[in-house]
């Protein structure tokens, strides 16, 4: 049976050139979970399908998160004066060593889930631990959250703690395979498996290639870190001198190749050949300008990965970054890449807020088929946004919807939709 509605308000989204299209006034029509288009009034067909009203209310499409970590909830503004590996040695293994206890971690992750619910975010990429069973209970209130998502089991089985380092490659790809199994037994709708090797110096050479044969033969999907920091570099470098760069490390064991949805967090200090690998992949950076700030990290060149054509998106990286608030984030990115123009006085380097904009929605989107926008085909994932506390009676509508980011937070969410289904911010899903 057809389930066909409209929603109503003031409606903004990016298009395929990145450019914002502002609609007052109009109707996004929804039918069966799939955006039909945005209209002043209803087309004649559809005079009669039920409209949810919002008024004069804003209506975006739903955020999309590329990477973040749930297990570091509990670790968000902690440590935060440390750079990236002393932090994850003295704030994030320790942390992520309590998951063994599956009690400790549900009570994390109950808390993580409520505020991502209650955010922007429709749709989001995870890191999780190496532990399975809280990883499956992770992946269980994601998906009665009625969010979309894909989750990882992390592997890590050298430099690491006795109690993070998985027992070899051979039994690390074992429990892998098992928790692959397992996903599937509980047939998620919304929610899928992503293979997660930590980041490079923390697997083995035989461990990668265990997980690069995985996503070859299960057409499985990759998540890991790539030059998030100068140290990290060349750990990396003593550690596979064989590797060209970087890059070259996923490259060389099957984790970074066409046909291998990848995400790539980070990605400050590639070299030109990375940039290419990168593109020629079709791999997404995942850029947490608050991270990076926060850890001392650098600025990713956003403008000049875009222009090379490789596929970008915004990450919170939870919990180096200190919030899960996208709207912010978007507006941290554009004061980012203006500083990256200033110190390095590169012609081109500076975000628009609508090139933010399609960053958080559309360009991560992507990641995930067609959605962050409401051209027809797309996921009809929206967020419904009251900014009567922060808009002026005089605000133009673009002035309303340039605030949001600077300005707004979850206060200002009053409904969201993801494929269609309206979402109970304070609970499960409504259904």
């Amino acid at each position: 049976m057809k389930q066909i509605f409209a929603l109503k308000g003031h409606i903004i989204d990016c298009d395929a050139q990145k450019k914002v299209r502002f609609c007052p006034d109009s109707h996004l029509l929804i039918e069966n979970g799939l955006c039909l288009g945005v209209f002043p009034q209803l087309p004649a067909a559809y005079a009669n399908v039920p409209v949810r009203d919002h008024g004069d209310k804003l209506i975006l499409p739903g955020f999309v998160d590329l990477h973040l970590h749930a297990s570091q909830y509990a670790n968000r503004g902690l440590g935060l004066d440390l750079e990236l590996l002393q932090w994850l040695e003295q704030y994030t293994f320790p942390q992520e060593s309590k998951f063994a206890c599956l009690d400790y971690a549900c009570s994390i992750y109950r808390a993580f889930c409520r505020e991502l619910r209650q955010g922007p975010v429709t749709r989001a990429c995870i890191f999780a631990t190496l532990h399975t069973p809280a990883t499956l209970r992770l992946m269980d209130m994601l998906e009665e959250s009625g969010l979309v998502a894909y989750v990882g089991k992390v592997n890590m089985d050298r430099n690491a703690p006795d109690d993070l380092r998985e027992a070899g490659p051979e039994q690390a790809a074992a429990d892998t395979r098992r928790w692959l199994a397992e996903t599937a037994a509980r047939g998620y709708r919304r929610v899928k498996p992503i293979l997660t090797p930590r980041f490079a110096p923390s697997c083995s050479p035989d461990l990668l290639r265990l997980l690069g044969e995985m996503a070859r033969e299960g057409h499985l999907p990759v998540q890991s870190h790539l030059s998030e920091n100068r140290d990290e570099v060349a750990l990396v470098k003593r550690l596979f001198p064989d590797s060209p760069h970087y890059a070259g490390v996923y490259a060389q064991y099957g984790l970074l190749e066409a046909g291998i949805p990848a995400i790539m967090a980070h990605g400050l200090y590639l070299q030109p050949a990375e940039v290419e690998l990168l593109g020629q992949c079709g791999a997404f950076i995942a850029h947490c300008p608050s991270s990076n700030a926060n850890l001392a990290s650098g600025i990713a060149p956003v403008k000049a990965l875009m222009e090379a054509g490789v596929p970008v998106g915004l990450g919170s990286d939870i919990g180096a970054g200190h919030s899960m608030n996208l709207l912010r984030l978007t507006a941290q990115a554009v004061a980012c890449s203006k500083l990256l123009q200033r110190q390095t006085a590169a012609g081109n380097a500076t975000l628009r807020l609508e090139e933010a904009f399609y960053l958080a929605t559309r360009g991560g989107g992507a990641f995930f088929g067609k959605a962050g926008a409401f051209s027809p085909g797309f996921a009809a994932d929206a967020v419904v946004l009251d900014d009567a506390r922060i808009r002026l009676p005089q605000d133009s509508l673009e002035q309303r919807w340039q605030k949001l980011f600077y300005l707004g937070d979850e206060r200002e969410i009053c409904a969201k939709y993801v494929n269609g289904v309206p979402i109970d911010l304070q609970g499960q899903n409504q259904r």
